[in-house]
């Protein structure tokens, strides 16, 4: 669930990415009084200013959504144990791995001597 609540925050926020690039900017409109407005009636005679901008609100709320909802399941991952003194159970098994002073002590682990030639 949590991958796929990833996977639709991603897509939301490329999807936000492009929709905002595709909008005007505020001064974008000053073109419009010189013959640049016919190309706008596409989304009608406001041009796409308020359908991007309610679908940009939309997304973004979604995005929001989605931000807390991943932040909740990762709070609800991490709950880990109180830190302090250890259960004794878990000190009993730390104690019982062998370490290297339990081997035998009659190996000889010295490092070899190289002969000198007598050249």
């Amino acid at each position: 669930m949590q991958v796929a609540i990833l996977m639709i925050h991603v897509a939301i926020a490329i999807a936000l990415v492009v929709l905002i690039l595709l909008q005007q900017g505020k001064g974008a409109e000053a073109g419009a009084a010189f013959g640049g407005g016919a190309s706008q009636t596409v989304f009608g005679s406001r041009g796409s200013g308020g359908f991007l901008s309610k679908f940009t609100a939309v997304l973004a709320a979604a995005f929001f959504a989605t931000s807390l909802t991943l932040a909740w399941y990762a709070t609800q991952a991490s709950q880990a144990p109180e830190a302090g003194i250890p259960d004794s159970r878990l000190i009993e098994q730390q104690q019982s791995v062998p370490t290297l002073d339990d081997e035998a002590s009659d190996v000889d682990n010295t490092a070899p001597v190289l002969e000198e030639s007598g050249d």
